[in-house]
């Protein structure tokens, strides 16, 4: 799909496909999502740019996201998607700076992206340029990271408190699925902040933005936000290992303590079975065979065999 952004105008546009098809004068945003080869071309030789293919964009060496060719900024930044579903991943995007204007290529659907698309129907003004539309888009990024990671902590923390304040012998199942959850969004969120914070660097060295003093601070500020997310991230990384470890630690205690009674049990009842085993012999010359107060005798030693262990236990603090 091609969309248009133009200078002052209400909304979108669809961009068209004919032969002699040119970009607007006034586009400011030139949004390719999941575009056809057809829609590439057609964008490609209307700015007298080479766009990256989805190949090039899921590239991880910086010299492939991150470059300078013909006079166009070419950015590639990882982008975290799908963060309240089921299955959170991270996908490249791709900014270029075409002169004046900014072309993006994305083939998923970052909230971020909607979100300032229906800002900036409502408040065109939010687009004068396509430098400005390019730092308003890493601002709802950064600030869609953000959220995200609020809420990440906000879980991890519920569920420290069902961790230590848990009844004895609930279950771990559903404690430790939320805090792999949690850990898996949050690495992605990581990557995604690592992947901004280069791009941040590469684009204060574009050309597009020499002389541009305002602009060059709204970097830079962007840099010190993602600075100080990604920091919070490693702090919650650190957390979620933690709380992983204390929950399997106490996984690891509730099941010693199981097979603690278990031993405790076995080592009771040995000596009663040894006794029971002797004096259930049926050979035919035992003394105590006819022996009138055998069964009482036996009993009684059977109760006292299995007494003492539990006496001895209890003293030295084993139950």
């Amino acid at each position: 799909m091609l969309r248009i952004l133009r200078h002052g105008a209400p909304g979108f546009e669809a961009g068209g496909l004919s032969p002699d098809w040119r970009v607007p004068a006034d586009a400011v945003w030139i949004e390719l999502v999941d575009p056809t080869r057809a829609e590439e071309v057609a964008v490609e030789q209307s700015i007298g740019l080479l766009l990256p293919t989805r190949e090039e964009m899921a590239e991880i060496e910086a010299s492939s996201r991150l470059y300078q060719e013909d006079g166009g900024t070419f950015m590639t930044a990882t982008v975290l998607v799908n963060a309240d579903g089921d299955l959170p991943t991270a996908a490249p995007v791709t900014f270029v700076l075409a002169g004046a204007r900014l072309v993006t290529i994305r083939y998923v659907e970052p909230r971020a992206f909607s979100v300032f698309a229906a800002q900036a129907e409502r408040q065109p003004s939010l687009c004068p340029n396509g430098l400005q539309t390019f730092l308003g888009l890493l601002d709802a990024i950064v600030d869609r990271t953000a959220d995200i990671l609020e809420r990440t902590a906000a879980e991890v923390e519920v569920q420290s408190r069902a961790i230590f304040g848990r009844p004895r012998g609930a279950a771990f199942e559903q404690i430790l699925n939320r805090l792999g959850r949690a850990q898996n969004i949050n690495s992605k969120a990581r990557d995604s902040l690592v992947s901004l914070a280069r791009l941040l660097s590469f684009a204060a060295l574009a050309e597009q933005f020499d002389g541009l003093k305002d602009l060059r601070d709204h970097l830079k500020s962007l840099q010190r936000d993602v600075q100080s997310i990604t920091d919070h991230s490693s702090y919650l990384a650190g957390n979620i290992t933690f709380l992983l470890d204390a929950a399997l630690g106490l996984i690891n205690i509730e099941q010693n303590s199981i097979f603690k009674v278990f031993s405790v049990f076995s080592v009771v009842f040995l000596p009663p079975t040894l006794i029971a085993g002797i004096y259930g012999m049926n050979f035919e010359h035992m003394p105590e065979l006819r022996w009138l107060e055998g069964y009482p005798l036996a009993i009684g030693l059977m109760i006292l065999a299995a007494g003492a262990p539990l006496v001895v236990f209890k003293r030295k603090g084993w139950l």
